[in-house]
């Protein structure tokens, strides 16, 4: 991937580098040899840079993961002075994701295996990209797969207006990590929607919107977030596996 680099921070095991695609600034967390490049979209109301977004990207990359991180236009106008705007529509939001995917496609030179994903808000985003890009058969994907981490299945309190009509259609494979009682859709919710089977979720016991579990449940935050890492590196993992048995039925036809 050639990418416009501004400055690094080496840390063991892996480098932290702020760089650009095209004129967005993103943050990468690169390991030595990477076996798979995460481009991870934050939630609507923190940055790529928030806490939660940095110890899950720090922690991930010590899977062998390259972890990308990027912000919306309206998250990035907020650092030059602009004002606490909500986000757009979310269409908006999935076009500005595309064109700055075609970016980073057009500009990589590694075989490295693409995977996107996000944070509530992003990981909202990941899916409509997903589905959108799965019903037109000639544009295949140009991911293996999607991680949500806090998946917003309806607004705070507003649990008849669901988020899930296109998450009942196949979709490239699909990892939704979230806690049991998170309030955009907590797990007596969401195990009662009709979603694909090419969704998988992983729930965290007491934990909330942001995988911070109960005081009482004796898991810390830091608990918490190691095991999303853990498991969205076994999710990878499977993707990989696929991809290799596919390619491997390919030749011998």
């Amino acid at each position: 991937m050639t990418i416009k680099q501004q400055s690094s921070t080496t840390q063991s095991p892996q480098q932290v580098q702020h760089s650009t695609i095209g004129d967005t600034p993103v943050i990468i967390s690169r390991p030595r040899t990477p076996k798979a490049t995460l481009m991870l979209a934050h939630g609507a109301g923190a940055p790529m840079d928030s806490e939660f977004m940095t110890r899950y990207s720090l922690t991930l990359s010590r899977y062998d993961i390259c972890v990308l991180r990027f912000e919306f236009d309206y998250m990035a106008q907020r650092r030059t002075g602009g004002s606490k705007r909500p986000p757009p529509n979310i269409l908006v939001l999935v076009d500005q994701w595309r064109a700055l995917i075609h970016r980073q496609q057009a500009q990589r030179g590694d075989p490295i295996p693409f995977f996107i994903g996000g944070k509530s808000m992003g990981g909202r985003v990941a899916t409509l990209l997903n589905a959108g890009n799965k019903s037109a058969s000639k544009d295949k994907p140009a991911w293996e797969g999607v991680i949500c981490l806090g998946y917003p299945f309806h607004p705070q309190k507003q649990p008849l207006k669901l988020r899930t009509q296109h998450l009942s259609d196949p979709m490239q494979p699909t990892l939704i990590i979230q806690g049991t009682r998170d309030a955009l859709g907590n797990q007596e919710e969401v195990i009662s929607y009709a979603l694909t089977s090419d969704i998988q979720l992983h729930w965290i016991n007491t934990a909330n919107h942001d995988l911070k579990p109960l005081a009482r449940s004796q898991i810390t935050h830091q608990n918490a977030i190691d095991d999303a890492a853990m498991t969205t590196n076994t999710f990878i993992e499977q993707c990989l596996q696929t991809q290799r048995t596919s390619k491997k039925g390919s030749k011998a036809i």
